[in-house]
């Protein structure tokens, strides 16, 4: 049988309480009242990549690198790849290139002084590189990162690009090229609908069969699994928020059941970080840009 293409492991570090799915009710201006979950939950994940022996990239919000560097430098002892995942965890589409160019550039800033490294990789918050915001691909090469890993080749209330490749691709920019690793998607059958797998609510929410078999498929296509996890997704006791039953619903089911769940999955083939992954050697170029002008 071949082997399965190799893949990658990635964590958002992030509180339960900078969720999008809490941001009608949660006051940015207020995050630093609410009890912090993030240190002791990033390390319940480290714990378990040490378990599993694999290393992952963690896309960290630059307003928790700024207030707990020794987490940020932790992560890099352990032997992962730090990245960033913006400083006020704000949907890119609302915002303008300027805001979006300072919020980022304070966060790699924060981000870098905490590791001691450079920060090459970046993911938004809710995946919110989409056709409305396409052009936050050349302000993140003119911050000199190298690639992206934010858009989401489904559909999705909050976030998706449907028509988006959904292998790694690469993207010229008014600043150099840039590496764009779609999230994990497959198919039941050929020219069907991109199905979401293997991250987040959807590891959490779906049974794990679902999980396996969508995993197993994208690979037999040829596809690297882009997989996603939260710190607050492996922590049952965090909080409760008194937000929309929707977003209740998203962000509370299943946790006690994260944590195993992530383990199997990792279990599944050969996963890594972005860095260690080597996949940027197979990303063509594709007018990314062009492909979502045209559908808008």
């Amino acid at each position: 049988m071949t082997a399965p293409p190799r893949s990658v492991i990635s964590v958002d570090v992030e509180d339960y309480y900078h969720v999008e799915a809490f941001a009608d009710i949660v006051d940015r201006e207020q995050w630093d009242s609410y009890p912090s979950h993030v240190e002791a939950n990033t390390r319940r994940l480290l714990d378990l990549f040490d378990e599993c022996g694999v290393t992952g990239t963690f896309f960290i919000l630059g307003w928790v690198a700024e207030r707990q560097p020794k987490l940020v430098r932790e992560i890099v002892a352990r032997g992962h790849e730090p990245a960033c995942h913006s400083y006020w965890h704000r949907l890119i589409y609302k915002l303008t290139p300027e805001e979006f160019h300072a919020d980022t550039k304070r966060a790699k800033n924060c981000i870098e002084q905490a590791a001691g490294e450079p920060v090459y990789g970046y993911r938004a918050p809710s995946f919110s590189v989409t056709a409305r915001s396409a052009w936050a691909l050349d302000v993140l090469a003119d911050l000199g990162f190298r690639y992206d890993s934010s858009v989401f080749p489904v559909k999705h209330d909050v976030y998706g690009v449907p028509d988006a490749p959904r292998r790694p691709f690469s993207v010229d920019t008014s600043s150099g090229r840039m590496i764009e690793f779609p999230m994990a998607t497959f198919r039941l059958k050929s020219g069907g609908p991109n199905l979401p797998v293997a991250g987040g609510g959807y590891l959490r929410i779906f049974p794990y069969w679902y999980t396996r078999m969508g995993v197993r498929r994208a690979w037999r296509e040829g596809l690297p699994v882009i997989s996603y996890i939260h710190p607050w997704e492996v922590d049952p006791e965090q909080p409760r928020i008194s937000g929309r039953l929707k977003s209740r619903l998203r962000h509370y089911t299943n946790l006690s059941k994260t944590e195993e769940r992530l383990r199997k999955l990792i279990g599944l083939g050969a996963f890594s970080s972005f860095r260690d992954s080597g996949l940027e050697c197979a990303a063509p170029n594709y007018d990314f840009k062009e492909m979502v002008n045209e559908k808008r």
